[in-house]
């Protein structure tokens, strides 16, 4: 490749980067707010969530079109190839996160304002756990380092077992008092919406290894 194409195409792809970076700091915001929300009943914060998510696709979309423009005039190879078609996947599923986020905030309107069935400890530990995957699968990304990529999905594992237990947590609940249920089922809806979230970071982490290496294979099975 001529130098003077290497820089050209150097340069889109660091603007690329830049906006999935944008991107990311929507995702991990719009997480973080819809557990404030969660955890205070706040459905005004939700209704702000869910229009805030508006921003969260546009970006989305502009990054695609940016990665398509980039591949029609530049014409990228192998690794640089690699780079561009996992970007338009990462934010794919960073888009889905903030549709995620969503729900919570959309769980939180449906409560309006009715008091949380328990005090939440394992569901803000989920939203943590995801938010740094997501950092962690983002770092990597910009680091081409699939060492750590794959140590995002270990987390993953951790995410499984809080989703598990809160599960269990709220059934014997509402095993031993039917009156609960719909209260259990609004804090089942969320956390299993972070756990998809962690889902999300570990698919990212997926095409960070497969940007690297050439190879696509499925972390956690």
């Amino acid at each position: 490749m001529p130098p003077s194409t290497r820089s050209m195409l150097d340069r889109e792809f660091s603007a690329i980067q830049h906006n999935i970076l944008r991107l990311g700091s929507l995702v991990d915001s719009a997480i973080a707010r819809s557990i404030q929300a969660l955890k205070e009943q706040d459905v005004e914060l939700s209704k702000q969530i869910v229009i805030d998510d508006q921003a969260i696709n546009d970006l989305r979309f502009t990054i695609e079109e940016e990665c398509l423009a980039l591949i029609a005039t530049q014409q990228p190879m192998a690794s640089d190839l690699r780079a561009v078609i996992s970007a338009m996947n990462i934010v794919n599923d960073m888009e889905r996160m903030g549709d995620h986020a969503t729900g919570i905030a959309k769980t939180v309107i449906r409560m309006g304002g009715e008091p949380l069935l328990k005090p939440l400890v394992d569901i803000p530990r989920m939203a943590d756990l995801a938010r740094g995957m997501l950092k962690k699968s983002l770092d990597a990304f910009l680091a081409r380092d699939a060492e750590s990529a794959r140590a995002v999905a270990d987390q993953d594992d951790e995410i499984d077992h809080l989703y598990n237990q809160i599960f269990r947590e709220l059934l014997s609940f509402m095993i031993e008092d039917p009156a609960t249920t719909t209260r259990g089922t609004y804090l089942l809806w969320a956390a299993h919406n972070l756990e998809r979230i962690g889902d999300r970071a570990t698919n990212i982490a997926e095409r960070v290894i497969f940007m690297t290496t050439g190879t696509m294979k499925e972390l956690n099975k």
